[in-house]
């Protein structure tokens, strides 16, 4: 088998509208640039538990927004960087898979409606501005749901729908006083 027939490539047919979703990566890799601000924003996170929360949201945010280009992705290479810098940043235990396992669950709740991580993860990780987030939530609850072919339903779920809820009435407002 040759490298190319290795290769899959995703096409995400909304990557047309996302021009603002630029991340410093290659083919889906890692940079040190970016590891770098994983870290900024885990060492903000005031406890171990609220640090490995933290750093789990941001590598799993940097990951799904690799996943928005047009080039062939080889996976299994994006993969094996992932999980050699979650090892070494957290330790055995955790891979890129149980992140975004940890990214479709309940727990992320508590990161995602934190202040705090915002703040830092807006400071420190430009690239992924905030309004992208519940778009890239919503990628990995649906490959989720692909996989397990499951209904997606539950309190993340349900904070995304609330989430466009509110993206929608903003954008109603915007709408409605400008033929004042």
């Amino acid at each position: 088998m040759t490298a190319k027939n290795k290769r899959r490539k995703i096409s995400c047919p909304l990557r047309q509208h996302l021009p603002w979703l630029r991340v410093n990566m290659h083919n889906g890799r890692m940079d040190t640039l970016i590891k770098d601000k994983i870290l900024a924003v885990t060492r903000q996170g005031r406890t171990r538990a609220e640090s490995t929360d933290w750093f789990r949201v941001a590598v799993g945010l940097h990951y799904l927004a690799g996943l928005m280009t047009e080039e062939a992705i080889d996976f299994k290479k994006v993969d094996r960087d992932f999980n050699r810098f979650v090892y070494h940043a957290v330790g055995p235990g955790h891979t890129i898979t149980s992140i975004l396992q940890f990214m479709s669950g309940r727990k992320v709740l508590p990161v995602l409606q934190s202040a705090r991580f915002m703040a830092a993860f807006a400071q420190s990780c430009p690239e992924i501005p905030p309004d992208s987030i519940p778009f890239l939530l919503e990628l990995n609850l649906g490959v989720a749901k692909n996989i397990s072919k499951l209904d997606v339903e539950g309190p993340l779920h349900d904070w995304l729908q609330r989430q466009k809820q509110s993206a929608a009435l903003g954008q109603e407002r915007d709408g409605s006083g400008e033929g004042l």
